[in-house]
């Protein structure tokens, strides 16, 4: 009997869990020849999610009820819930109600094609602008850094085969970005189009914030690219720098009388001054990331498990989370 695991960050979710839930078990029972497994990760929820959580895992011990001692983010929370899998296939997915359960099997179906993970790509997102632009920059991001085909359009659905799955546990980076792990772990993947659903209830609890830390994790763990990209523009800064020094002496040279223009000096040291303000800036964010990767930081500590027994996670395998530090 094929094992489907099934991993769900849960945030402020009290009343859209177990509708998710409830569509995944149904799902389910037209399909015999397969099990379920769920782990729902409560990331500290201001409502009673983990109530919620409880009361499902109570009623089924094929689910498993993580929760997390502060809000850690959905990638910190995938990562938790990667050492209690024991599925052939791993799917990833919201706990908002917005992703067809229905579609799972058409995602396992096309892995096992011959893919190792399988994405799932809408053809129009109900977010809001906001959160479209965010994950638009983040699609380019991925493309232009981290080495993501082009005609692969990613989400927060997806499947992926076991060995995927474990090796994402080997990546004690400091800031967890699961998109780059992957395409560091294989470069097979795939897509499939489908529909995105409204959300069941609430509002998303993925803020500008949010998603500018996503971004930063993706943006300096993966690519020295924009170290390099600060060296080019130096360099060219420094190349106009001389050659509008040398214009200046010969114009002075050629027309003693000509004034010197202190509105253009001003304006130019300021430009100079901005572009290397923000080089240092860029240096300063890979320095830190450092740092903190160095001391080690938890990125996930789990304050209850339930239906889990037996199974220990030493804090020395977590890995650090970013919101609270900057």
């Amino acid at each position: 009997m094929k094992i489907v695991t099934f991993i769900i960050p849960c945030f402020n979710s009290e009343k859209n869990i177990p509708l998710v839930v409830a569509e995944i078990k149904r799902e389910f029972v037209l399909r015999p020849e397969c099990q379920y497994q769920l782990i729902l990760v409560n990331d500290y929820s201001a409502d009673d999610t983990i109530g919620a959580i409880r009361e499902l895992c109570s009623e089924d011990q094929d689910i498993i009820g993580i929760s997390l001692s502060r809000n850690f983010g959905q990638q910190a929370a995938r990562m938790a819930a990667l050492h209690y899998i024991k599925g052939e296939y791993v799917v990833f997915m919201d706990d908002d109600g917005e992703h067809p359960v229905v579609e799972i099997f058409n995602m396992i179906d096309k892995l096992e094609t011959g893919y190792d993970v399988v994405y799932a790509s809408f053809k129009d997102k109900h977010y809001s602008l906001i959160r479209k632009m965010g994950t638009a920059l983040n699609q380019k991001m991925a493309n232009m850094l981290i080495g993501k085909p082009s005609h692969i359009k990613t989400s927060s659905f997806f499947v992926m085969r076991r060995f995927v799955a474990e090796a994402l546990k080997e990546y004690h980076s400091s800031f967890p970005y699961l998109l780059g792990y992957i395409l560091k772990i294989t470069n097979n993947i795939a897509d499939i189009e489908m529909e995105h659903r409204s959300r069941i209830s609430g509002e998303s609890g993925y803020t500008f914030k949010k998603m500018v830390l996503l971004w930063l994790n993706g943006f300096t763990s993966f690519s020295v690219r924009p170290l390099r990209v600060s060296t080019f523009m130096g360099f060219i800064m420094a190349l106009i720098g001389f050659l509008f020094g040398v214009f200046i002496v010969i114009n002075k040279i050629m027309n003693p009388a000509i004034q010197a223009g202190y509105t253009s000096i001003i304006a130019v040291m300021i430009f100079i001054g901005g572009m290397v303000m923000l080089m240092l800036g860029m240096i300063g964010e890979y320095i830190g990331r450092i740092f903190i990767t160095m001391n080690r930081i938890p990125q996930f500590v789990i304050l209850e498990t339930i239906n889990a027994e037996g199974k220990i996670i030493s804090l020395s395998d977590n890995i650090p989370q970013t919101e609270d530090l900057f």
